[in-house]
């Protein structure tokens, strides 16, 4: 799975938009106080985690794009 057909599962399970972000892809504006999101890491890779009253907290690190996409999928639909 890759970042858009990640976005567009979430859509279709009626996960509502302000719950994540995702680099590039699903971005909502304005941003919301707090939500999940999935991006590229500044070393390589891709992280996951959450952002909470203005601060990013990694909570995943992951090799590739499919990992980090599984990863926040299982994280909005447990």
């Amino acid at each position: 799975m890759d970042r858009r057909e990640l976005r567009d599962t979430l859509r279709a399970a009626g996960v509502a938009d302000g719950y994540y972000r995702i680099e590039g892809v699903h971005e909502p504006a304005p941003t919301p106080t707090d939500f999940l999101f999935l991006r590229q890491a500044s070393a390589g890779g891709w992280e996951t985690g959450a952002y909470e009253r203005g601060v990013y907290e990694v909570i995943a690190r992951h090799p590739g794009e499919a990992q980090a996409c599984a990863h926040l999928l299982s994280l909005l639909l447990p």
